[in-house]
Formats: structure tokens, C-alpha cells, sequence
């Protein structure tokens, strides 16, 4: 009886937890898009997300995460992230954002002597289960940013995110990173199943490099990388990313 009892408590603080978990559970959809501006338009593109666009986007359903653009950014890059209810909610939202006329006329007016866009990338993404609240983050001092994307070796994706969640989340904040939102892809196309996308914020670059430096020599962090790769690397050859990116000064997130 005795043991019994102990078997349906177990059951019951499981069930609990099971519980508290999903109510926790961002099940958000996020959605990363990439606008390649046309030569000498990034500004009048800014200058459309700053006035009109992201105003917009909140009168129609969808949450301004932030906008970033390359430190480096030959291709006139501009990168930002919308959050959803859901994938259909995100439907809803963008058709009724393309029919508003507000929106029509705002776009008209701004590519009266040419398109500014000349090419978008979307990737759709779910939140992962230890990753920050995502939301929109103001510090009071200058931010540099860090796009990163980790692709996984066949079969590893579980075990690449358990080191984070374990181990290198907590890391990073020891040497100073400041952990922003962790991702994984929804659709093939982007990979998902073998893809982590994850943001970070440095001071600068300089802090950056430092925090990166002492990150690799930490005894800590070279423990754990040996454990977790005893049967092979977690990520393919070349298969991290990193693009430092710097906000927008309309940028919810800064």
C-alpha cells in the first residue's frame, strides 16, 4: 500500500509539472526576415519601417521583436524578427496588413522612383524550451549583437541543445554575454531538425572578443565540450555561423 502511494504521488508531481510546463511553454511563432535593399535605398527602407511599417504591423496582430542591421553589409542587409500568436495568426495578420490602405499608400509614396526591396528571405521558428522570454529589450547602454547559427551533425540536435541548456547558456553569462532569444526552425527548407539560431549582446566588439576568448579557455566549458562530444562533434565542419549585427534607431530591442 505504502508503495503504492509512492508510486501515484510520483505519477501526480509529474502530471504537475507536465502541467506548469506547457503553460510555461512559449508556443509563439517567430518569424526572421531578410530585406536585400536596392542600391542606395537602405535608408528610405529604414526610413518606411521607422514611419509607417512597424506601426502597422502592431495595428494588425504582430509584435516588433527588433531590427538589426550587418556591421559589415555589402548586400544593404536589414534583419528583423516578428513574433505571432500562431503560424495562422500570422496569415491573418499579413493579409490584412497587405490590404490595408494605409499600407498601400505608405508603399506607393515610398517607391515613387523606384523599389526598395529586390529580394526577401523569411524563416519561421519556434522558441526552444530554455531559451530567454523573447521579447523586446531596451538597455541603457549601446548593445552589439550576434546573429548565430549552429548546424548540427546527423542526429546531434538533441544533444546540442542540452549542452545549452545544461551548460553553455550559463557560461556565456559567466563571461559576460547576455543571452537574447534561442530558436529552432520550423520548415526543412531551414533546417529544421538539425538547426539552432540563437542571439547574443555584447558592450562591443572588443567585449565580444574577450568574452568569446575566455569563454573557450574556461576549464568548465572545455570539460563539458570533451563529455558531449565523446561520440563526435555536435555540429558539421563549418557549420557555425556568427554575423554581428548592430541595432536600428527604431529597434524595440537595442
Amino acid at each position: 500500500m505504502l508503495l503504492m502511494k509512492r508510486v501515484i504521488l510520483l505519477l501526480m508531481t509529474a502530471l504537475i509539472s507536465a502541467t506548469v510546463f506547457a503553460a510555461d511553454k512559449d508556443t509563439r511563432c517567430f518569424e526572421m526576415r531578410t530585406y536585400y535593399a536596392a542600391s542606395g535605398k537602405l535608408d528610405e527602407l529604414h526610413a518606411r519601417f521607422r514611419d509607417h511599417t512597424m506601426k502597422l504591423f502592431e495595428k494588425h496582430g504582430m509584435s516588433n521583436i527588433g531590427y538589426w542591421t550587418p556591421v559589415e553589409n555589402p548586400e544593404n542587409k536589414l534583419i528583423y524578427v516578428l513574433a505571432y500568436p500562431s503560424r495562422e495568426a500570422r496569415e491573418k495578420s499579413w493579409k490584412e496588413f497587405m490590404a490595408d490602405p494605409d499600407w498601400k499608400a505608405a508603399s506607393k509614396a515610398s517607391e515613387e522612383h523606384g523599389k526598395l526591396v529586390v529580394k526577401g528571405e523569411s524563416v519561421f521558428m519556434t522558441a526552444t524550451d530554455y531559451s530567454p522570454v523573447v521579447k523586446a529589450s531596451h538597455s541603457k547602454e549601446p548593445r552589439l549583437f550576434e546573429l548565430r547559427t549552429y548546424h548540427a551533425s546527423p542526429g546531434k540536435l538533441d544533444d546540442l541543445h542540452a549542452r545549452f541548456r545544461d551548460h553553455t547558456m550559463s557560461l556565456f553569462s559567466g563571461h559576460g554575454m547576455n543571452n537574447i532569444a534561442y530558436w529552432a526552425p520550423m520548415e526543412q527548407k531551414d533546417g529544421a531538425g538539425e538547426t539552432l539560431i540563437y542571439i547574443v549582446a555584447h558592450k562591443d566588439k572588443s567585449a565580444a572578443d574577450a568574452s568569446w576568448k575566455a569563454f573557450r579557455a574556461d576549464p568548465e566549458w572545455i570539460k563539458v565540450k570533451t563529455a558531449s562530444e565523446a561520440n563526435g562533434p555536435l555540429t558539421i565542419k563549418d557549420g557555425v555561423k556568427s554575423v554581428f549585427v548592430t541595432p536600428t534607431d527604431y529597434s524595440p530591442t537595442k
